[in-house]
């Protein structure tokens, strides 16, 4: 009868610890995120295995360290210094092509657990999620967009503290430097863009608040266009910038500028006022996680009398050093 007893109580412990149990791995809640482009992912557990075919979350995702989870990165990688000096393995892995040319069937073939698109794929995205391999869709075109981001990602794998240290650390460096800059004089600043001078960037783009971090007003402001916009030589002699900014990787140079007679009348020309930004590391005028030294260097450029170039060097140090792992050579 003991022995019954025994074994009966034994059972009903067994069964409990098994109904906990039960209970503890149907109540762990799915891994969920709304992409920029308004669809909802899931995931049942945390992505280990990644592919990036947008080089601006693969540069968040060296931030935050996770780089050793990626199978797969976009194309032109060589072309992108930050990966050679930050995680030089990355160029050894397989790519996926470009927003233009996205290699659909490589990206599969890598299984991963998670594929992170620009917005311009979302084709892609559905096609992927049709396929059973989760997608996000990403858009970081202001800094509020850059920030849900890398905290899309961080939710997806596990990585919310990481995400919190790097956000914050950017927050705070322009907070500094909008400390150091009250009170300065704003100048106006005309933004050149890439493909050609007479392009810039309105309001509606990322490069808008670089420059006013950096306590200038961009002449552009009142164009609203989402994508660089053409404008005119006599439109840019009407805004008679007091700098203009060569954005990194320009098909032009400072001294293409300064010998184009059309502009030769722009204060900006005048006073030997148009700088090249640096693009030795990542382009700070795209919203990778480094953008905020963008905004840094152009103040140390614009107002070196309450933020140095010295501060911005040290600026400079501490965060390759810290996120990336490498130290830059100032």
């Amino acid at each position: 009868m003991k022995s019954t007893k025994l074994i009966a109580v034994l059972l009903c412990i067994v069964m409990l610890f098994s109904l906990a149990a039960c209970t503890a791995g149907g109540g762990e809640k799915a891994l969920a995120v709304t992409d920029h482009a308004g669809r909802t992912v899931e995931l049942e557990s945390e992505a280990e295995k990644l592919v990036s075919g947008y080089y601006i979350a693969t540069s968040m995702l060296i931030a935050m360290d996770l780089d050793d989870r990626l199978v797969g990165i976009e194309a032109k990688a060589a072309s992108r210094p930050i990966y050679a000096l930050a995680a030089p393995e990355l160029l050894e892995l397989p790519n996926v092509g470009t927003a233009k040319d996205f290699n659909l069937e490589g990206c599969i073939a890598l299984e991963p657990d998670l594929v992170i698109l620009p917005l311009k794929l979302r084709d892609a995205a559905e096609t992927l999620t049709q396929m059973g391999i989760p997608a996000i869709c990403v858009n970081p075109e202001n800094d509020e967009l850059m920030a849900e981001t890398v905290n899309m990602i961080a939710t997806l794998t596990g990585a919310e503290k990481a995400a919190k240290k790097l956000l914050s650390h950017g927050e705070k460096a322009l907070a500094d430097l909008a400390d150091d800059l009250s009170g300065a004089e704003a100048p106006t600043v005309y933004l050149g863009g890439n493909s050609a001078f007479l392009s810039t960037a309105g309001s509606a783009m990322y490069q808008h608040s670089l420059i006013e971090n950096a306590g200038a007003i961009n002449v552009a402001a009142d164009i609203s266009d989402s994508y660089w916009a053409e404008v005119s030589y006599e439109q840019l002699l009407a805004w008679d910038p007091d700098y203009i900014v060569i954005v990194p990787g320009a098909d032009y140079t400072a001294a293409d500028v300064l010998g184009d007679s059309a502009v030769s009348g722009l204060s900006a020309v005048k006073n030997g006022r148009v700088l090249e930004m640096p693009d030795d590391y990542e382009s700070w005028d795209s919203p990778v996680p480094s953008a905020f030294l963008g905004s840094l260097w152009l103040a140390s450029q614009l107002h070196g009398d309450v933020f140095s170039e010295a501060d911005f060097n040290a600026a400079l140090s501490e965060f390759y050093t810290g996120f990336y792992g490498f130290e830059p050579e100032n």
